[in-house]
């Protein structure tokens, strides 16, 4: 979709109108702005992680930049077309409460089985305190990884299994003041 230096056809640009909330002119725009930054139509792992660590200078952004490439890569083929990224995009910026916290679910989900385990979960959270570095002041029962990954399952694990199911997860994200806010959404 959108090759080196080409426009957007009128069948892709239908097709991306009715999978994302931005409108023809915002899709043309976007699409010339990713074009320009990626030319040969698709964004590597690399480049994706470089935008990440112009963003988080204080911090490792890495890890997580490596995590969050994995849920855009839709496809898994190593690289971020035009479609995979403003689909992406339209989700986490103007999707609806529940596609966002399913976007966020499958970032914590690493093999997509449908669950997050504590392991899974202490990776992200790991990978985002190494990417804010010291730039966060936390509060004493979450200033470690597992600290946080605890309190946590201690709220969203309602059955106590050790894994937390997309309904959990989306229950407990509603109730959680910090994810939330990760997610830029009201509390």
């Amino acid at each position: 979709m959108g090759k080196s230096g080409s426009k957007l056809t009128a069948g892709e640009m239908k097709e991306l109108q009715e999978c994302t909330y931005f409108d023809k002119k915002e899709l043309q725009q976007w699409h010339r702005d990713f074009m320009k930054d990626c030319p040969s139509g698709a964004l590597r792992k690399e480049e994706f992680t470089t935008i990440y660590k112009q963003f988080f200078p204080h911090g490792d952004p890495t890890k997580f930049a490596d995590f969050v490439f994995n849920v855009f890569d839709t496809n898994k083929d190593g690289y971020i077309t035009f479609k995979e990224f403003i689909c992406a995009l339209s989700i986490t910026s103007r999707g609806t409460l529940d596609e966002k916290l399913d976007w966020a679910f499958n970032l914590y989900d690493l093999d997509n089985d449908g669950y997050i385990t504590k392991q899974e979960m202490l990776n992200i959270v790991e990978a985002i305190y190494a990417m804010v570095g010291t730039m966060l002041e936390l509060p004493p029962d979450e200033d470690t990884p597992e600290k946080r990954v605890n309190k946590i399952f201690a709220q969203m694990d309602k059955n106590k299994d050790g894994l937390i199911s997309k309904e959990e997860f989306r229950d407990g994200a509603k109730k959680d003041k910090w994810i939330c806010t990760a997610l830029s959404l009201e509390v």
